[in-house]
């Protein structure tokens, strides 16, 4: 062997290595340490971009950041408004994906998907609003998890996606015996 470490040694080490890793990158969200949330956009607050927004705020406990910054405009020719979705994708967590920016401009709707599949970051993908439509292929073959609308679902999976926190809950349901 020549290193003084047998094989099976560095093996250990290295799997602790990867469990302590694993461990700091998920920690619990909280108050002082929020999940960092991109919502896809197109430069604009649709509908359901706000509503997104709805659904988050209305969730008890529940901490995030948007890194999305849709009122901020940049300047310039395509390769631009790429380069200001990156640095927005960048410093996020996780990405929640409107199937409705599809339809708008196909090309930066999916770069912003392949960038944060590129960027590690897992994508949530939301179902069409109040519509039984089905989903474009290329989002959902990109996305880490698909969901209905619906606030608990939707916190649940950024949630998961973004820290691995395990997000099985009951319903209490309350009611007398007469």
């Amino acid at each position: 062997m020549g290193q003084g470490h047998s094989l099976s040694a560095r093996r250990r080490t290295g799997e602790r290595a990867a469990r302590r890793r694993l461990f700091l990158y998920t920690a619990p969200m909280s108050q002082a340490d929020p999940i960092r949330v991109f919502v896809s956009h197109l430069w604009e607050q649709s509908d359901d971009y706000l509503r997104v927004f709805e659904f988050l705020e209305s969730s008890r406990n529940f901490y995030y950041r948007n890194t999305s910054t849709p009122d901020a405009i940049p300047g310039g020719d395509k390769e631009a408004l790429k380069e200001d979705l990156r640095r927005q994708i960048k410093d996020a967590e996780v990405v929640v994906m409107l199937p409705g920016l599809h339809a708008q401009n196909q090309d930066l709707a999916m770069f912003q998907a392949l960038f944060a599949q590129a960027s590690s970051k897992p994508v949530v993908l939301m179902k069409f609003f109040g519509a039984e439509r089905p989903l474009p292929k290329a989002l959902t073959e990109l996305a880490s998890v698909v969901i209905d609308w619906d606030e608990r679902a939707l916190v649940d999976a950024i949630r998961h996606e973004a820290r691995h926190e395990n997000t099985a809950r009951w319903d209490v349901i309350e009611f007398k015996l007469d």
